[in-house]
Formats: C-alpha cells, sequence, structure tokens
C-alpha cells in the first residue's frame, strides 16, 4: 500500500501542469466561451432586422397602399390632361398596383435590389490604365 493515493501518492503527481500552461489553458476556454456567446447573441436576434410583427405589418401595407395611390393619383392628373376618362386611371392604376407589390416583395426580401451598373469593357480597359 505505499504506492496508494491515500497516501498522497498518486500516478501523475510527477505530470502537473505548470503555473503557464494552465493559463494558456484557461485564456484558450475564455476565448471559446466568448466565441460562443457572440454566436449565440448574433442567432437570438431577430432577422427581420429588428422590427416587430406588426411594425413590419404596418411598413409592407403601406408600401403597397402608396403604390395604389401614386398610380391612382397619376391616371386622374393624365385623364384631367388630356381628356381621356377612364383609361388614364385604369392603366396608371394598374401600373400602381405593380409597383406596390414590387415595393412589398423587395421590403420583405424576396426580390433582390436592383444591382449596380456592370461596367463596359471600354470602362474596364480606361480605368485600369
Amino acid at each position: 500500500m505505499s504506492n496508494s493515493a491515500q497516501n498522497g501518492k498518486d500516478k501523475t503527481s510527477g505530470m502537473e501542469p505548470s503555473e503557464a500552461e494552465l493559463l494558456e489553458r484557461r485564456d484558450r476556454l475564455t476565448r471559446l466561451l466568448d466565441e460562443r456567446r457572440v454566436a449565440e447573441e448574433h442567432e437570438a436576434q431577430p432577422k427581420s432586422g429588428g422590427s416587430s410583427g406588426y411594425g413590419q405589418a404596418v411598413k409592407l401595407s403601406s408600401e403597397f397602399i402608396a403604390g395604389i395611390v401614386v398610380g391612382g393619383g397619376m391616371g386622374w392628373l393624365v385623364d384631367d390632361w388630356l381628356g381621356t376618362t377612364p383609361f388614364g386611371l385604369i392603366v396608371f392604376l394598374l401600373i400602381g398596383f405593380a409597383a406596390g407589390v414590387l415595393n412589398v416583395l423587395r421590403a420583405a426580401g424576396r426580390v433582390a435590389e436592383p444591382e449596380a451598373r456592370v461596367p463596359t469593357a471600354k470602362e474596364r480597359d480606361d480605368k485600369s490604365k
């Protein structure tokens, strides 16, 4: 029983880590915990840009209604100016409806925003010189 753990002699007693190794392990674990905490906070954030569901609904409905109202107003003005009583209003209401739907889809993230203009080959050559 001279080599038992009860006497204070352990088989791993000669393999105790140094203080520098312990500090390095603690720092590494702290970094890992911080990274995991940041990742969890990022996942917990709402995907809709931080707005509530009610706010998002009001935004989308106002986008849609604004498109229809502007289209109807422009159609009424065109009819008044040109004297084409129902046709301008009908055409511009349809255009306003389509614009409202497109705005709602863009705001909801279902349709990508228009991309920046791609430079022509001549513009790329001029820029490289």
